[in-house]
């Protein structure tokens, strides 16, 4: 979300009374920008700071003299000599009626609610002393679509508020989801109510971050992964992904921007599993592969510019949107699938067990890693490589359910041999990440020597789209990162259109910031927080003995007694796959 800011001195002022008190403010700006920014608290449940302003919901009306009618402080432009009473009875009896209203057909299963105690709707009849139900709807039956792999849609629980349908197509450029039918009978729903696994959705899950109720939800892998910590037959194996330690510290209170990877590793191991890996190590493994493969491209005449192909939300995009893309994209799986192989196919073998004696568990920020998980090209033999993922939320919560203090915990490494990661690995979590440390190795495989300086920061930073153009040796490289699936549609406009013959690796985060910012992470965090986690993970690496993937001996190590070489045979095999047209 947008933070909210003084007004610029060049900007024309505005003098304003709101509640009896002069307020400057910005002349032209929404007025609720102007009272949130004073410390005033007006409820919203559709607006979204980042975005053009609806008032579709009502709530956060106020009265302004002059005007006959309430008006909403969200899309009402400040005008100097405004009088505004934010809170005056009239405008408190239509807020409360709005959410009245609203939960008038609204189920009463707040007890069993994946949203308890984290309801904007239930937070906001709790502030406007709602304690009885006054209207009572027709109890209209809407069913559960439940045919995605990685999200649930409850149109019964949905307010119609249509901030899942705006991030959708404002932010994602998907355009899913979008109100359908007419007066009474509208609801949010897919084209043609068929299911969200027959939309255009990637499993992004932006969405389900600015739902203020339950009627958008991850699908839930607790239980399966609670039967397997509880099964003696089976082991039962974790990796967690390069952001989550970092939203782990902030969300449970430790030191801010700080990289909890070691608590992590112990809470694991108290939540009972046997093994924990870190999917950092895969990154490493990632660069390794995609690094010759963008080498290999250059040299050999492959399909340019190479695209990353970690974020599946952005894979699955391409194969429904931009088919004609698709040998662009890099044949390497994400980290979280290389692992699973490696776990599967490898460590398995290693540890006297059998593929599906083992229960491989990822925990990342990120819905569409579920779906990502379920592909069946992800399943050799019928044997998938990631048995089960959480989110982070998911995670918190099966923290809570086993009353652990993390607080409390000391931290602990990591297991080998896939617990020591590079810094370059830990980067895979923000924007930028992945073609900073492809660059870090690209450079070592291309001359022989390493890179000057580990910081690129040209790739840094939450733009839109970020580029670089770097000599390395006798080739010229031109890179590109987007920030955001819908910037990635005109940069692949003007690829196509050949406009930029200049570019020669792009990387594309789904998720506007990168991982830190995933659909699977904590509900609420604002612009701020994602800065801190980007921080975080700056300083991470900053502070790392090792900084470049190719550097992790433990990566040398798969190679020397496994993998062989990058894109050889055993690595194609277990690290790589291919995409189709969907």
């Amino acid at each position: 979300m947008v933070a909210h800011t003084a007004p610029a001195p060049h900007a024309l002022a505005a003098h304003i009374s709101v509640d009896g008190r002069p307020v400057t403010a910005r002349a032209g700006e929404p007025l609720l920008d102007a009272l949130r920014r004073e410390g005033i608290h007006v409820p919203t449940l559709c607006h979204l700071a980042h975005l053009t302003p609806t008032g579709a919901c009502r709530l956060c009306v106020v009265e302004v003299e002059g005007q006959r009618n309430l008006v909403p402080s969200c899309a009402f432009p400040v005008a100097d000599g405004m009088v505004v009473l934010t809170h005056s009875q009239r405008a408190q009896r239509a807020r409360k009626t709005i959410v009245e209203l609203l939960l008038a057909d609204h189920p009463d299963d707040c007890l069993y609610c994946v949203r308890a105690g984290n309801c904007d709707l239930a937070t906001l009849a709790a502030e406007l002393g709602v304690r009885e139900r006054r209207y009572r709807g027709g109890g209209s039956e809407r069913h559960v679509d439940a045919s995605s792999p990685a999200l649930l849609r409850d149109p019964a629980k949905c307010i119609l508020c249509g901030r899942c349908v705006r991030v959708c197509e404002e932010v994602q450029g998907v355009g899913a989801i979008d109100f359908i039918g007419r007066g009474c009978h509208t609801e949010v729903g897919t084209a043609f109510q068929q299911g969200l696994n027959l939309s255009t959705c990637i499993s992004c899950g932006q969405c389900i971050n600015v739902c203020p109720t339950g009627a958008l939800r991850e699908v839930s892998h607790l239980k399966p992964v609670t039967d397997a910590l509880g099964d003696p037959r089976r082991v039962a194996v974790v990796q967690h992904a390069p952001s989550i330690s970092v939203t782990l510290a902030e969300t449970l209170g430790l030191a801010p921007e700080v990289d909890a990877a070691g608590v992590l590793n112990a809470v694991l191991r108290r939540l009972g599993f046997t093994y924990v890996f870190d999917t950092s190590f895969a990154a490493d493994l990632t660069i390794m592969e995609e690094a010759s493969e963008l080498v290999q491209r250059i040299t050999s005449g492959g399909a340019l510019p190479m695209m990353t192909s970690c974020s599946p939300g952005w894979v699955a995009w391409v194969e429904q949107e931009a088919p004609d893309f698709i040998p662009n994209l890099s044949s390497c799986k994400s980290p979280q699938q290389m692992l699973g192989a490696v776990i599967k196919r490898v460590w398995a073998e290693r540890h006297g067990r059998l593929p599906d004696e083992v229960f491989s568990v990822a925990i990342m920020p990120c819905t569409a890693k579920k779906a990502e998980a379920a592909r069946p090209e992800m399943a050799p033999d019928g044997v998938p490589d990631v048995d089960a993922v959480l989110t982070t939320r998911e995670l918190l919560r099966l923290i809570k359910l086993r009353g652990l203090d993390v607080t409390r915990i000391a931290p602990e490494p990591a297991d080998s041999p896939f617990g020591e990661r590079s810094g370059a690995g830990k980067l895979f979590g923000v924007t930028g990440g992945v073609a900073e440390a492809a660059l870090r190795t690209a450079y070592a495989f291309i001359t022989g020597s390493e890179l000057p300086a580990a910081e690129i920061t040209e790739l840094r930073g939450l733009d839109e789209v970020k580029e670089l153009h770097v000599k390395i040796g006798e080739l010229s490289l031109g890179v590109a990162v987007v920030n955001g699936l819908k910037n990635a549609r005109p940069l692949l406009e003007a690829v196509r259109a050949g406009r930029r013959p200049d570019l020669t690796f792009i990387e594309v985060m789904t998720c506007p910031g990168g991982c830190i910012a995933g659909g699977g992470q904590p509900l609420g965090a604002d612009l701020d927080a994602v800065r801190a986690r980007m921080r975080a993970l700056y300083a991470i690496d900053a502070g790392a003995e090792l900084r470049r993937s190719h550097d992790n001996p433990q990566v040398r190590a798969l190679y020397d007694e496994v993998l062989g070489a990058p894109l050889g045979a055993m690595s194609h095999r277990l690290l790589h796959t291919a995409y189709a047209p969907r």
